[in-house]
């Protein structure tokens, strides 16, 4: 399958969590040919396998490894996780009449971009299940929450609300009356009785289809592309690559809008044991595998800052970032992106390898900087790191803007990296 914005939209749609993007991900592995493997289980010398921890995910094409085949690896790393809100344990309140759900802000979510938009549920339940606890995605698509924006003649400014995460964020979901539990609701949704489920790993997520848009479909509109878009680039870049002389894994990781701290994080041993454990199933031992990580290579593959035209002022001089221009080598100094100067090289020529434009990004040294999991990864597991993205707008909104010829440049670029010449 060739990347298009089209299909980026398909895979945007089907993962509205970071559970489902696993999921849709595990499924064209498959169809791929590859086998799932669990963490608790012997793995085999060679071959075509994943695993999946939660909402991260890690596959590899280990061909006809052995320990005297000692390739180096090149890796994609992504994050599954993007800004938004999430149902507080206990959500059912009543105020003024309204059943109301409790929400709460994850990672840097752009709040006021999340007011008055139809809201579906989706994410994961525990249940328990003939005296097992197993595990069930769950996903409404259907517009049952929606957060409702103050009238403009109640505010105080009448330009802009201050919003207030604890107070402001919080949706309605029925009228007044009997109260309902809207974790009940869901429960029933998902075909399971009240009394089984053991706990709930709910998010809000907009119903409205990913799309292109523009006089020319130039654009991509869609939640969460930020970072999805790297999810499904580095997908298509991976099922694509014809490995010359390294290993190609893909890593896409929960939680890096959070800091990444977790048991299937970028700052866990998640990356750095699935590297081993193949090192160990091809008759390697632990020589061999460091050995092989200073000839290895991560891209942390994460979107970019395109210029804004209503705010260009906000951007570094000299380091314009169009959409539709091509993929963005990220660069800062204070290492909030891990890129150096051989890391930066390898990229560069990738793209030339590719036949797609390079853009440079520098962030103002007068703004704070976001981060990515390059720096984390690269810490974690001592791997040289390049930070690269595909520009877009409204980075952390409920929706989100990018250019769609940028989706298969992006791929491109990342599935020469893989296989570099």
């Amino acid at each position: 399958m060739t990347a298009t914005a089209a299909g980026l939209c398909e895979f945007i749609d089907a993962s509205p969590s970071p559970f489902h993007v696993c999921a849709t991900v595990a499924q064209r592995l498959r169809t791929a040919g590859y086998t799932e493997l669990a963490e608790i289980d012997a793995w085999p010398q060679a071959g075509r396998f994943f695993t999946v921890r939660a909402g991260s995910l890690v596959a590899w094409d280990s061909g006809g490894d052995c320990a005297d085949d000692p390739r180096p690896f090149r890796v994609i790393g992504a994050h599954t996780d993007s800004p938004n809100l999430r149902l507080k344990q206990n959500p059912d309140r009543q105020i003024a009449g309204w059943q109301v759900v409790a929400l709460q802000p994850y990672g840097g979510a752009w709040l006021n971009s999340w007011l008055d938009r139809d809201l579906g549920i989706s994410g994961l339940v525990s249940v328990r299940e003939d005296g097992h606890i197993t595990h069930r995605l769950v996903r409404i698509d259907d517009p049952i929450l929606r957060i409702p924006q103050l009238a403009i003649h109640l505010a105080e400014d009448r330009r802009s609300v201050a919003l207030d995460p604890q107070r402001h964020i919080n949706a309605v979901w029925a009228a007044g009356g009997s109260p309902r539990s809207f974790v009940d609701y869901v429960a029933e949704r998902a075909g399971v009785e009240a009394g089984d489920l053991l706990s709930a790993d709910l998010m809000a997520h907009e119903v409205a289809p990913s799309r292109l848009c523009g006089v020319d479909d130039d654009f991509v509109s869609a939640p969460r592309l930020d970072n999805q878009v790297s999810c499904y680039a580095g997908l298509e870049a991976f099922l694509a690559a014809e490995p010359r002389g390294y290993l190609p894994v893909l890593a896409l990781f929960d939680h890096e809008e959070v800091g990444s701290t977790s048991d299937h994080g970028a700052q866990s041993e998640l990356l750095l044991t699935v590297l081993e454990r193949i090192v160990l199933a091809a008759g390697g031992g632990r020589e061999d595998l460091l050995r092989r990580l200073p000839g290895s290579m991560v891209a942390s593959a994460d979107m970019a800052h395109a210029t804004h035209p209503n705010y260009p002022d906000r951007h570094e001089p000299n380091h314009p970032i169009a959409v539709n221009a091509g993929p963005v080598l990220k660069v800062h100094p204070n290492l909030r992106y891990a890129t150096d100067g051989p890391t930066a090289a390898a990229f560069v020529q990738a793209c030339r390898q590719a036949g797609v434009p390079l853009q440079r990004y520098e962030h103002r040294a007068d703004l704070p900087c976001g981060s990515t999991i390059g720096p984390l990864t690269a810490a974690r597991t001592g791997i040289p790191t390049v930070d690269v993205g595909a520009p877009q707008l409204a980075m952390h909104s409920a929706r989100e803007l990018m250019g769609a010829r940028d989706v298969a440049a992006y791929t491109l670029a990342l599935q020469a990296f893989l296989s570099p010449e």
